[in-house]
């Protein structure tokens, strides 16, 4: 099995700055793509950040110049720094990583998500 934890949600004020972090362990083989997801109250959620093993990565236009998703193979994790936040960027932040079991087979997991709070 592969387990995802997450860290580094809080409550900030608007204009500070926050990181995500998402670690994955348990019988991974390859880690291809890691991604944030949002989820504001009431609302659907949506994807944030995503980033590829090759470090190609796709934006929400709502947080492009604002977020930077980045990864760190070696340790199986992906983060997401959050600058200049805004009220609307409140929302539960949920880690999703993709890729190859050492049992062989493909696994797709969610974190248990993580509350973002800003404060205008």
């Amino acid at each position: 099995q592969v387990q995802l934890v997450e860290s580094g949600g809080g409550l900030v004020q608007a204009g500070g700055s926050l990181r995500l972090s998402c670690a994955a362990s348990g019988s991974i083989l390859r880690v291809n793509t890691m991604g944030w997801y949002r989820q504001p109250p009431g609302k659907q959620r949506a994807l944030v950040a995503v980033i590829t093993r090759g470090d190609s990565t796709n934006y929400a236009d709502s947080v492009k110049g604002r977020f930077t998703i980045s990864r760190d193979n070696a340790k199986n994790t992906v983060y997401l720094q959050m600058n200049s936040l805004k009220p609307e960027d409140t929302a539960v932040y949920y880690c999703n990583v993709g890729g190859y079991s050492s049992a062989y087979y493909n696994f797709n997991v969610w974190g248990q998500g993580t509350q973002v709070t800003v404060s205008s």
